[in-house]
């Protein structure tokens, strides 16, 4: 699998990165799995070149991170031979200073993230949403504090509006402060609201994408049907999966369609479509199957001409923001 420069850092990482939210505690949601049954997953990711993994402190309330830590200590000889990324914001506890993007909430998270994760720095440390109650002055200064310290070589965002990347970029460099090297947002074939503005910019800022999200919560996989019907455990229980709507089908019919008639499954041909947009870098995916991930490995082979995008992107109908 090809290393791939995250933005205009130095940092390479995989071109297919695997979201470490499906492993932890089935206890936070029902289909996720436990250490030992995340391990083949790991293993094989490993096996196939992955070298950049992604979780949070809030999947499984930390449980991820710890799973993480130690299957990658499994996996890995070296701790600079893989690429860590966790994030920060959500609400860990009833405490009132337990979320959000604080000064006291993002010193003591990345404390409390690499304790969980075994290690004494992350690659990679992102907010994982936009906090409209705290100055992103503030923010912004304590993401720098954290680089400073040697926590985390680097910082990223996720979802919100590009005029809130925006500023919190202007911010850190009116200080001299650590800027954004990512953006992880939620992007996919039938949800590509972030090509308006987010994707432009990052792409002129040299900021990597890497998307959340790539087959649409299993929608473009076929885990889900019209009217409502849910054919896995994660469609049934997954809130995001409702960001979708009957609507998003005609895409996934095209996609279907081309699949087919290249032999390959539609899993395959999606992000196959997502890693060959301009502005991504690694297309965050889940995997709670090992053909799940079998076929994002297939995925960096397969190369789509002209015509087949065009018809992807056809049936495209806008919808509202998702994700944030």
């Amino acid at each position: 699998m090809q290393q791939v420069r995250l933005g205009r850092s130095g940092l390479q990482v995989s071109e297919i990165c695997l979201g470490m939210m499906s492993y932890g505690s089935s206890a936070w949601r029902d289909w996720v799995l436990d250490e030992d049954a995340a391990d083949p997953f790991v293993r094989r990711a490993v096996e196939a070149g992955i070298t950049f993994f992604d979780t949070a402190d809030v999947y499984s309330l930390g449980e991820s991170e710890r799973v993480t830590g130690r299957l990658l200590a499994r996996y890995f000889a070296r701790r600079d031979d893989y690429v860590l990324a966790t994030k920060v914001h959500g609400r860990m506890s009833a405490a009132p200073n337990d979320g959000g993007l604080s000064r006291k909430h993002i010193l003591a998270g990345i404390d409390e993230s690499l304790r969980r994760l075994g290690t004494d720095h992350v690659d990679l440390y992102q907010i994982h949403r936009w906090d409209p109650h705290t100055p992103i002055e503030e923010t912004m200064e304590a993401l720098h504090d954290v680089v400073r310290a040697g926590k985390a070589r680097y910082i990223g965002a996720s979802s919100m509006y590009a005029w809130q990347f925006s500023k919190a970029q202007y911010v850190a460099r009116e200080h001299g402060w650590t800027t954004f090297s990512s953006m992880q947002n939620h992007y996919n074939l039938v949800y590509r609201e972030e090509e308006r503005e987010m994707l432009p910019l990052c792409e002129d800022q040299g900021v990597g994408v890497i998307p959340w999200s790539p087959l649409a919560r299993g929608l473009l996989a076929g885990n889900r049907g019209r009217g409502g019907e849910r054919r896995t455990t994660r469609a049934s229980n997954d809130p995001f999966s409702d960001m979708y709507t009957d609507d998003d089908f005609a895409v996934v019919d095209v996609n279907a369609e081309v699949a087919a008639e290249r032999g390959v499954s539609p899993a395959q041909v999606a992000l196959a479509w997502l890693l060959s947009r301009p502005a991504v870098t690694a297309p965050i995916i889940g995997a709670t199957k090992l053909p799940h991930l079998e076929d994002a490995i297939a995925a960096t082979e397969l190369t789509l001409d002209e015509k087949e995008i065009e018809r992807l992107e056809a049936p495209y109908v806008p919808h509202r923001v998702l994700g944030h």
